[in-house]
Order: structure tokens, then C-alpha cells, then sequence
């Protein structure tokens, strides 16, 4: 498989709405998942968009492949920036879950591979503003949706 030009990956695109402050324009595809919780994943950004506002609660690993991503880390508790990073191709990075932050990809977006390890079924959390959850990235769901579409 040739993650910068393989016809065969199967993108699911997320987008905001007015609800959101920033614009999100992303998209993941599923790279492969594995009965004991691990998950590995392609990210791609549109140039200066964001994802949602996330919690990681899986053990995250990733390289950024190509572009930039910016990633500013955000107080759990107070909602407060804390730092942003500008992780340019080539960048590795490994977390443990917890990890309160946005990601949104530099002037020509960002592509991304992610290596998650599920915690009590786990992968990440959307935010609200005030650090509410909206919606849990859950590996039971993403396991059923892959054998769906095996057939």
C-alpha cells in the first residue's frame, strides 16, 4: 500500500458547521485494526483547517508524512492554550492518553499516519469550547464498521 497515492484507501471526510468557531476540513482513512485494540490510521488536513478539538484516550503514536501540522495543546482543566508545536514532515511523536489539544494542518495541509493503542475501548473524545464531550471515538464501532464493509 502507498499512502501517498493508493486509489484504494476509503476517506471519510469531516467538516464543521456554524456551531464551530474555526474551520474544520479533514479526512481519515482506516488503515488497519487489529483485535487487541490497535488501530492505525491516515489523516489528511485541508491547508489551514482544523480537526475538532479532541482528547486523546488511546495511546497515540504518529509521523507526519508530509506538510505541517500545528498542534496546540490546551489545558484540560482551564481550557487555556498552553504551547503549539509546528511538526513538519518527518516529525515523530508518541503520547499517552489525556492529551487535550487541536491540530490543524499548515498552509498546504498536512498528511499524517496515527498508531493508536484503544484503552477500555477507547480512541479519543470531541470537545466542546468548554471541554464537555460531544462524541467518543469508540474501537468496538470502528472494528464493526471495518466487517461491515468486508462484507
Amino acid at each position: 500500500m502507498n499512502l501517498f497515492d493508493d486509489e484504494n484507501l476509503k476517506w471519510r471526510r469531516f467538516v464543521g458547521d456554524d456551531s464551530f468557531d474555526y474551520p474544520i476540513d479533514y479526512e481519515a482513512a482506516l488503515l488497519s485494526i487489529r483485535d487487541d485494540g490497535h488501530v492505525d490510521l491516515l489523516y489528511r488536513w485541508a491547508p489551514n483547517s482544523y480537526c475538532h478539538f479532541h482528547r486523546h484516550t488511546a495511546e497515540t503514536t504518529s509521523v507526519v508524512l508530509a506538510g505541517e501540522l500545528h498542534v496546540i495543546d490546551v489545558d484540560a482543566e482551564t481550557g487555556e492554550e498552553l504551547s503549539t508545536k509546528i511538526r513538519k514532515a518527518g516529525d515523530y511523536a508518541h503520547k499517552e492518553p489525556g492529551d487535550v489539544h487541536m491540530e490543524r494542518g499548515g498552509p498546504e495541509g498536512a498528511l499524517v499516519l496515527f498508531k493508536l493503542k484503544a484503552i477500555d475501548n477507547s480512541l479519543a473524545e470531541s470537545l466542546a469550547k468548554d471541554g464537555t464531550v460531544i462524541e467518543e471515538s469508540r474501537f468496538d464501532d470502528m472494528l464493526a464498521r471495518r466487517r461491515a464493509r468486508q462484507g
